[in-house]
């Protein structure tokens, strides 16, 4: 029976009982609260009389490292087969039944490394049970302790800016490296975007972001700056696909077009290694190129090797696009893909062609779309450069029939509104931990291969929607009415027309592209590194061989998907590339950078340098004009944030311009 200043549990916690009266029992708790219980709530742990909370060690609770008395009662308690009330268990280990020894029993039940049961019902636990157990806590002991040790070391780390616990002289430093792992795991999780609590960020009082923990890594020197986390972040994978082709390479058995008497070029960097289009030109007027002309846009043709809703198609429906990473390419087709199909890897290669009428006017009058096999030479824009202005073989003619016709599609394409964005732009290398930053040239092959290839969109558009194929067109609209387009843009112009661009319309709908001055397009030319453009491909595939294409659901919904993972890719891309820059700008402090003032926006200028394709913005000395030149040094560079901070250059300075 329970009385008066009685000994009780309440939900797990001791309690006094202080009086019972109009048939509620009150009792008090350890923090002095009282609460009206029945007896059903409460269970007895001790008569008393129990005064106040010191009586029972409320304050000293058992510990669980239990001392000889408990340890021999629970071996001789071992073979016994019935069950204990807590009183027999406390006189048995304290030889007395008190408050204090009833409560140090029930926290020995409570804590569960020899006891089990209730406090009428109390069983030894089972040798290896308790051995178990007492491993267990054994080792989280020990793990306590060493975790307590490494974040000690972390906080030694953040208070001595040159201190690196990772990287010192120490024979030994594999092996703590392996250990520390364990706690650093929570931090380079969330570094790498793979979740969004740390422990360890926590119990450091650092801030739980991607950017603090990438911050930590470095500075604990646990990673280097060859580290790169943004794909990671974005979902994506390190390892290119590698999924063999659905269908073999047999295709020399298909009936194709023999165009090998053209020639054709693959005009391209000198660092790419899977070149997906080539061009070739006829004059359709005797040898008269100012006329109608026949420009071919050879295309790598992979798509004659897939089959829809294969673990191919999927997967490179998963990744949406290849993935252009400093490091190197992570591809949407595996390799195999690349040796059967990138133009001029062979003495011949396999293609779907895209023939299209030019006239004199640069419009797109015919269009054809056929399989074929051509041979293909490849060349790089600078040599095509030089070709170009050096007419003086067959190949040079090629090339400056090709430019000239370019230059009539761009023409017209310009009188109906396209606008022309050039910005500097440079290709980041990474080669032995070596950042390398090179400055790309605005060769006007450059240009003829774009315009040839937008050519191609609006020709296998137009072939696709006369025919009623679902295709994937490509749409937008500008900001561009009352302005007047520059004919000689500058980066400030070109900064300013691409404030005016929103953002693309990918859908089955044809639709005006304005920022192309087209009224349809579609991407066809790169089937080996976009989806949508290998989409496209399968379409024209299906209905050439006679079969249904995908109806437009099946379509919108692969376009959903893919374009979705491609905006994934191309946000990786440009922070990994911006990633590099930052590394490669960390050790160059107060070097000096020429810039291009692009417009100025309150007290800050937005500028532009070249030789980094880095826009920032900064607060300058004097008043300056769009596309005027000016001196920065940089101060700063902040890794984690991808931040380079750089202030003017005081006109008093005489530093070496970079």
């Amino acid at each position: 029976m329970i009385n008066e200043n009685s000994l009780v549990i309440y939900k797990g916690k001791p309690a006094i009982v202080k009086d019972k009266s109009d048939g509620k029992i009150t009792i008090v708790l350890p923090n002095k609260e009282q609460v009206k219980v029945r007896d059903k709530d409460i269970e007895l742990l001790h008569p008393g009389p129990v005064k106040n909370f010191d009586e029972i060690g409320i304050t000293n609770q058992f510990d669980s490292s239990v001392n000889e008395q408990i340890k021999e009662a629970w071996e001789l308690l071992l073979d016994d087969i019935t069950s204990h009330h807590l009183k027999e268990l406390a006189s048995l280990i304290y030889n007395e039944y008190t408050p204090a020894a009833a409560f140090a029993v029930y926290s020995l039940l409570q804590d569960g490394l020899y006891f089990s049961g209730t406090i009428e019902a109390i069983i030894p636990r089972a040798k290896n049970e308790v051995e178990s157990e007492e491993k267990k806590r054994n080792d989280k002991l020990r793990e306590s302790d060493e975790r307590s040790q490494f974040l000690d070391k972390i906080k030694t780390c953040l208070k001595k800016p040159d201190t690196q616990i990772f990287l010192h002289n120490d024979t030994n430093i594999e092996d703590s490296r392996k250990l520390d792992l364990r706690f650093m795991q929570d931090v380079e999780a969330l570094a790498f975007g793979k979740t969004e609590k740390s422990r360890t960020m926590k119990e450091l009082g650092l801030s739980e972001t991607c950017e603090s923990a990438h911050s930590l890594l470095l500075k604990s020197g646990f990673w280097t700056t060859a580290t790169n986390p943004h794909p990671s972040r974005f979902g994506l994978s390190f390892n290119s696909a590698d999924i063999k082709p659905d269908v073999p390479n047999t295709l020399c058995e298909e009936e194709r077009s023999n165009l090998c008497h053209l020639l054709a070029f693959a005009i391209d960097s000198p660092w790419s290694c899977d070149p997906d289009d080539a061009l070739s030109i006829e004059a359709l007027d005797g040898d008269d190129f100012s006329g109608d002309c026949a420009l071919y846009v050879h295309v790598a043709d992979p798509a004659s090797s897939i089959v829809f809703d294969s673990k191919v198609e999927k997967d490179a429906r998963e990744r949406g696009a290849t993935l252009y990473l400093p490091e190197g390419a992570v591809r949407m087709l595996s390799d195999d893909f690349i040796q059967m199909y990138a133009l001029g890897l062979a003495e011949k290669s396999l293609a779907l062609t895209f023939k299209m009428t030019i006239n004199k006017q640069g419009a797109v009058t015919a269009v054809d779309v056929f399989p074929s096999i051509i041979k293909v030479r490849r060349i790089t824009y600078e040599e095509a450069d030089k070709q170009i202005d050096n007419a003086d073989s067959q190949d040079a003619k090629t090339l400056r029939v090709l430019y000239e016709l370019s230059q009539r599609i761009f023409k017209r394409r310009r009188e109906h509104g396209a606008v022309n964005i050039e910005l500097p732009d440079v290709h980041i290398t990474i080669n032995n931990n070596q950042v390398k930053v090179e400055p790309l040239t605005q060769f006007r092959s450059a240009s003829l291969v774009r315009d040839c290839m937008i050519a191609a969109g609006e020709g296998a558009g137009s072939w696709a929607a006369a025919r009623s194929i679902t295709f994937p067109y490509i749409s937008q609209e500008t900001e561009m009415q009352g302005k007047i387009l520059p004919d000689t843009p500058g980066f400030a112009d070109s900064w300013q027309l691409r404030k005016c661009m929103r953002p693309r319309c990918i859908s089955t709908k044809p639709g005006c592209h304005q920022g192309l001055g087209l009224d349809i397009y579609s991407q066809v030319t790169s089937p080996l590194r976009r989806y949508t453009d290998l989409l496209a491909h399968l379409q024209l595939r299906a209905f050439l061989r006679g079969e249904t294409p995908l109806n437009t659901d099946e379509v919108a919904a692969r376009l959903g998907y893919s374009e979705a993972a491609a905006a994934a890719v191309n946000h990786a891309e440009r922070a990994s590339n911006n990633h590099w820059l930052m590394v490669y700008l960390c050790d160059k402090k107060d070097s000096v950078w020429e810039a291009v003032v692009l417009g100025n926006a309150g007290n800050r200028t937005h500028v532009v340098i070249p030789l980094l394709a880095l826009e920032t913005q900064v607060s300058l000395q004097k008043s300056v004009q769009p596309n005027e030149n000016v001196q920065l040094v940089l101060k700063s560079v902040n890794i984690p944030k991808g931040e380079a901070v750089f202030v003017h250059q005081q006109p008093h300075h005489n530093t070496n311009k970079t």
